[in-house]
């Protein structure tokens, strides 16, 4: 009988190696847009662009690729985000209408750490849409960004701010920058070109009559001072409309983890300065803006009241 057993044994655990083991059933939480088809989905590896520890995030959309671009109309502007700004000593005018535009330079994405929060628009974040964020252009309007590299190109609508980075012309999407190609290495060249509805271009689009606006999603009101102690800070930025200070106060915060001042949105002579402080030192606050110039490539005013 021990000699059958030895015999017998080798045959079952070659059998066992080779059994298909029962599935295991698992919950997944909805993904941002239930009507995409499952597929799977692009690697998680990649940060975005300069943006720390961003990324995909967990949960992922499947067949990105499939995503349709964004599909030009005519939208009322939104004229808090119209009106000129400063970031980091750079002043900024934004366009008041939807005009012919085309640049070339650097583009990057952001990702889950700006998922869901509030664009200068008013709208939230969706990783998963086919918009972008840019320094100057009306919002919202559309561009065609193409990748000088491999030929491809997208559909995208403007919605936000940014990029506040002396080398990056456009911040995308998540998604648009898959399409792109642009997700693994987390920037690249690209050519960006404004779509003005209604003209003749490569492209028909089939809507261009003016939408109904479209929902905003209600958010607080920004924490807004009047006074600041005496002491030395960083001014970071300075806007018109205490909302616009408030997205950058956020955008900083999520992006730079390594902040440990308090950022004061403080309003005087009709305009909201977002500042960051205050320090014991003109020394103290000079090595912080270093830091941020190191990392954006501007430098913060540094401003003693």
């Amino acid at each position: 009988m021990k000699d059958t057993w030895r015999l017998l044994l080798p045959c079952l655990l070659l059998a066992a190696c080779g059994s298909t083991p029962e599935p295991v059933a698992t919950t997944e939480r909805p993904t941002a847009s239930a009507s995409r088809p499952a597929s799977q989905p692009p690697s998680r590896r990649w940060g975005g662009g300069y943006y720390k520890d961003d990324g995909p995030g967990d949960e992922i959309p499947a067949n990105l690729d499939q995503t349709p671009d964004a599909v030009p109309r005519w939208e009322p502007l939104h004229k808090p985000a119209l009106r000129p700004y400063e970031v980091f000593g750079t002043s900024y005018v934004p366009h008041t209408s939807v005009r012919p535009y085309k640049a070339r330079g650097i583009a990057s994405w952001y990702g889950r750490k700006f998922h869901g929060q509030k664009t200068s628009i008013g709208e939230p974040y969706d990783m998963f849409a086919m918009t972008a964020a840019h320094p100057t252009l009306a919002l919202p309007s559309y561009v065609r960004v193409s990748n000088v590299q491999n030929g491809r190109s997208v559909v995208v609508r403007v919605i936000d701010r940014g990029p506040f980075h002396a080398s990056r012309i456009i911040d995308l999407s998540y998604t648009a920058a898959y399409k792109l190609g642009l997700v693994q290495g987390g920037s690249g060249e690209v050519e960006v070109e404004a779509i003005i509805p209604g003209q003749e271009t490569a492209t028909a689009y089939a809507q261009v009559a003016p939408p109904a606006a479209p929902s905003v999603v209600a958010m607080p009101a920004p924490a807004v001072e009047t006074a600041l102690p005496t002491g030395i800070y960083l001014q970071l930025g300075a806007f018109a409309n205490a909302d616009n200070a408030d997205n950058l106060k956020r955008h900083l915060e999520r992006e730079f983890d390594w902040i440990e001042a308090n950022m004061h949105i403080l309003r005087a002579n009709g305009l909201h300065r977002l500042q960051l402080g205050p320090y014991a030192s003109r020394a103290a606050a000079q090595a912080v803006a270093e830091r941020f110039r190191s990392s954006l490539g501007y430098q913060p005013t540094i401003v003693t009241r």
